[in-house]
């Protein structure tokens, strides 16, 4: 008699069915332990709360370590090469929480015992734990993905989970100052203005956040920056084992990959890109106030990365009272200016932009060693290896920082910038240049800025950085197309052209729709603060509106002053900012088949 195998007892749809509940069972206890963190950090907990937090964190790590076994014997042959490394750091953190469990060591005098102490140190435990409740909403994140949600939602929906979760954060009582309770509608506020990298505050951070509730302002900054289904695909893609194909095309989208063939090593360089960029900006703003601001090695190393994490995201927050305009790093500093002014253009230039470099570094650098070591491997040709999207980003950048540049140093040489020194005006005319695309970082008060400077301040927050960086506004690539359309226009010309290619209808229409939406999404919002805000200056007014769309966090001093309801209608304008108009409205509307007919053309008359 044949033996029947598992497969033969267990049919599909019983196996379907036994996966599914055992996922939404892991996910149900990520949540409960992602709020027990939430709790034990959050507030001050008698001995027996205490107990109960522990249980829960003993009970997760027992499924999770089941979890984890269960799927390296059920699922060991989805893991390859591009898994393997991860994989094992997961079994590693098991393995070290687990040995102080099964081999428990109490005698002070045995030589594993300090490390065993460590071993059992609360803090590990809790990290191994957040490590794999991250893995688990990653993984349902993508599963929900791959049941054909619309790409457009879930992004929205992502970012106003994660504003949400920022806000609860930031309304524990050991992130914010003793005696200060911050109010919801604040708290709201600059969660999503963390979480869209945009700057603006309606209280200070300095006087009004511990470190912690500075730290979690700085994850928030750092999670929008990078984008929630960048993190959320890398999670699930080299923990996981993967995802399903609408997926891809919906994250090759989101990412700016060019084939599916390099949708992982994308999503590598964009973390890889990000997180080394940032470490070499902290290391450089450390050394330009080392022993020169009267803080201790910790904050100073703390002030570093908080700074750069929040230039190169382009959000503009700072722990600084008065932001970059603070006396103590206003004089004598320009070189921290200067690095945060780098690190402001390199994240507003965009992934695709670095991924670009990237290519150009390796061809070019892969050509000189085939010279040098005379090789004869074949290397394939790139006639362009600089794209065109590349070519638009630079320049644009380029010629927006040099005129900018120019325009506000001859307005406020003898204006704002005055009683300052020679080199200092250069600089921090360069500094005003570079942060409304998008920075929102300031060193002066705006509003000693001239009219004339005030305006073409808001015409780049407006147009802010490339697409698919950290910064915000209509981007430079949409600004470009545009421009190029109206001098095809004016030239009589049939077809747009840049850098002797020919621009396809697709963009042309898109940067069309951008900027027309834009003006009139920026136009309702004005007017409802207008009317929300009678008191307020039309000026202080539109400037705000403008700052928030384009998520830059410049104000002319009038965010202190809004109402609750005006915090609101800003917020959400904000969140509109970030996420994208088109991609906001595209959330909300079901995409129609193109019809396979085609109706009769005919001329409009425009003039």
């Amino acid at each position: 008699m044949k033996i029947k195998s598992l497969d033969d007892i267990i049919t599909l749809p019983l196996r379907n069915r036994i996966t599914f509940w055992f996922k939404l069972i892991i996910f149900l206890i990520s949540a409960v332990n992602i709020a027990a963190c939430v709790i034990d950090y959050g507030f001050v907990l008698t001995e027996k709360e205490q107990n109960v937090i522990f249980n829960i964190y003993n009970t997760a790590w027992w499924c999770y370590c089941l979890t984890f076994f269960i799927r390296l014997i059920f699922q060991w042959k989805k893991i390859n090469r591009k898994t393997i490394f991860l994989t094992s750091i997961t079994g590693i953190l098991f393995l070290l929480t687990a040995l102080p469990r099964l081999y428990p060591i109490t005698d002070v005098s045995h030589n594993l015992y300090q490390l065993w102490m460590l071993l059992e140190n609360k803090h590990l435990l809790i990290a191994t734990l957040l490590f794999f409740a991250i893995l688990e909403v990653s993984s349902g994140i993508i599963n929900f993905i791959n049941k054909k949600t619309n790409p457009a939602m879930l992004m929205t929906v992502c970012f106003a989970i994660i504003i949400l979760f920022g806000a609860l954060l930031l309304l524990l009582p050991r992130s914010t100052q003793e005696n200060i309770v911050l109010p919801v509608a604040d708290a709201i506020f600059i969660s999503t203005s963390a979480v869209c990298v945009t700057g603006l505050s309606t209280v200070d951070i300095a006087q009004t956040f511990t470190y912690e509730g500075q730290i979690i302002i700085a994850l928030l900054i750092q999670i929008g920056g990078l984008g929630i289904m960048t993190i959320t695909s890398f999670f699930a893609i080299f923990f996981m084992g993967g995802t399903g194909l609408y997926n891809q095309f919906a994250l090759r989208d989101m990412i700016g990959s060019e084939t599916f063939s390099s949708l992982i090593s994308t999503l590598l360089y964009i973390l890889g890109f990000t997180f080394a960029i940032e470490a070499a900006g902290a290391f450089f703003i450390w050394l330009s106030i080392h022993s020169t601001m009267n803080m201790s090695l910790h904050q100073e190393i703390f002030f570093s990365i908080f700074h750069s994490i929040s230039a190169f995201c382009n959000a503009g927050f700072s722990t600084l009272s008065g932001n970059l305009g603070n006396p103590m790093i206003m004089n004598g500093h320009n070189a921290f200016y200067i690095i945060i002014s780098v690190l402001i253009v390199l994240g507003g230039l965009g992934f695709p932009i670095l991924m670009n470099f990237k290519k150009i570094f390796s061809y070019k650098i892969g050509k000189v060693f085939d010279r040098i070591f005379k090789r004869k491997e074949h290397r394939p040709f790139y006639s362009h290896v600089t794209n065109i999207n590349t070519k638009i980003v630079l320049s644009m950048t380029s010629i927006l920082i040099f005129s900018s540049t120019m325009i506000i140093a001859i307005n406020e040489w003898n204006g704002a910038f005055a009683g300052m020194s020679f080199i200092d005006k250069i600089v921090q005319s360069l500094f005003n240049a570079i942060v409304p695309r998008t920075a929102g970082f300031n060193s002066v008060d705006l509003t000693q800025f001239s009219f004339i400077t005030i305006i073409f301040y808001s015409l780049l927050m407006w147009i802010g950085g490339g697409s698919q960086s950290t910064a915000g506004g209509i981007k430079v690539n949409t600004f470009a197309v545009a421009m190029a359309n109206f001098i095809s226009v004016i030239k009589g010309q049939n077809n747009v052209r840049l850098f002797n290619r020919e621009i396809e209808s697709n963009s042309i229409r898109r940067a069309s729709s951008i900027i027309f939406g834009s003006i009139l999404i920026i136009l309702i919002f004005f007017v409802g603060l207008v009317m929300m805000e009678p008191e307020i200056s039309l000026k202080g007014l539109l400037f705000e509106t403008i700052s928030a769309f384009s998520t830059v966090g410049a104000s002319l001093n009038v965010t202190p002053l809004l109402s609750d309801g005006s915090k609101i209608w800003l917020t959400f304008l904000m969140f509109i900012g970030r996420v994208g108009l088109i991609t906001f409205i595209m959330s909300f509307i079901k995409h129609t088949e193109t019809p396979k007919y085609r109706l009769p053309k005919d001329n409009v008359i425009i003039n």
